[in-house]
């Protein structure tokens, strides 16, 4: 019989958890982890989700949120997520180090720069085993990874976000917290190019919802203006975008706004898949794996680049639908869990 393993992304926003037994995910949680705003939060969310998920003898751990500003540098951060992981988990503790393989926590200060924002690297290595010549692009809530995968490795370019953003294989734009005035300083509307406002007024949250997209359990905070999150008020937040309020169009064309807002996402990642592909020398007939909290919208991507498309949920072994599409929308956790076995 084999072990029962817990995988761990530790996010600046978000701690994801999955749970694998016997080589089948059998449980799927996350919730809310402000990181920036202080360590007792990640050991609150460590507590939350360890009541929730049960325990195992063994937990392998991937992370992002080293990057939040709490944390001078990445180096600082990784020991601290480090160092809170192995006393907030009960058992045996893998972290995980990219390129460098799994560590134990005591050996991570020797390898700071392999386990800072390896998430990516856990979900990569595990459709690398699975499916060979693909290229994966993972939309979550806040960024978009987009790596090629090519004779049963990893063929991404980049390694640390620094060479990954350099590269492409990178983007800050994701499918719920990403600000409108982060894809565009102007935008069609009512037939007329139209100012965007700089400002925190709405998301990519906002504008999935609207086009009826948007995977509720990935928007676990506040909107903007923190009220609530129904289609009367994203498009009341909307409508400050463009300097307007929700009488001054008709729902159909705020509709059409916030499909406006999503075609510039979309530009942008197509753009980033193209350079990302053709500097891998991917097949054209290479299959896009589709991952993360945006993953609906990946299909659009595959259509315009002429290639089959495949949703990740499909290669998580699970008993159900349902798991194995909670698995996919924590992806980065379900495969460290699964590679670590």
């Amino acid at each position: 019989m084999g072990k029962t393993v817990i995988g761990w992304d530790i996010g600046g926003a978000h701690l994801k958890a999955t749970r694998v037994e016997d080589g089948s995910v059998t449980d799927v949680r996350q919730t809310q982890l402000p990181l920036w705003l202080g360590m007792k939060h990640l050991r609150k969310a460590f507590r939350e989700l360890n009541d929730a998920i049960g325990s195992a003898e063994r937990h392998a751990v991937t992370m992002t949120g080293e990057l939040v500003d709490l944390f001078s540098s990445r180096r600082e951060g990784v020991d601290a997520l480090v160092t809170e992981a192995r006393r907030s988990l009960t058992g045996d503790v893998a972290i995980y180090a990219g390129r460098a393989g799994f560590c134990r926590p005591e050996d991570a200060a020797l390898h700071h720069d392999d386990i800072a924002s390896a998430n990516w690297h856990a979900t990569a290595n595990f459709l690398a085993r699975t499916v060979g010549e693909a290229i994966l692009v993972d939309m979550g809530s806040t960024t978009t990874d987009i790596i090629p995968l090519t004779g049963g490795k990893v063929a991404s370019r980049g390694y640390t976000d620094a060479e990954r953003l350099t590269t492409g294989e990178l983007l800050y734009t994701g499918a719920v917290r990403t600000p409108l005035m982060a894809l565009a300083d102007k935008i069609p509307f009512k037939g007329h190019w139209c100012g965007v406002t700089a400002e925190y007024f709405a998301t990519m949250a906002d504008v999935n919802r609207l086009l009826g997209r948007l995977d509720e359990s990935a928007d676990l905070y506040p909107p903007a203006d923190g009220k609530g999150k129904s289609n009367a008020e994203s498009i009341v937040r909307l409508a400050r975008m463009v300097g307007s309020d929700m009488t001054d169009a008709t729902e159909e064309q705020w509709t059409r706004l916030a499909a406006a807002f999503a075609e510039r996402q979309m530009r942008i990642v197509q753009d980033a898949f193209e350079l990302a592909a053709g500097a891998a020398e991917i097949e054209p007939s290479a299959t896009i794996i589709a991952a993360g909290a945006g993953r609906g919208s990946i299909g659009e991507l595959a259509r315009r680049a002429g290639r089959p498309v495949r949703d990740i949920a499909e290669l998580f072994p699970a008993a159900t639908d349902a798991i194995q599409r909670l698995a996919a929308a924590c992806a980065p956790a379900s495969a460290v869990a699964l590679i670590s076995e």
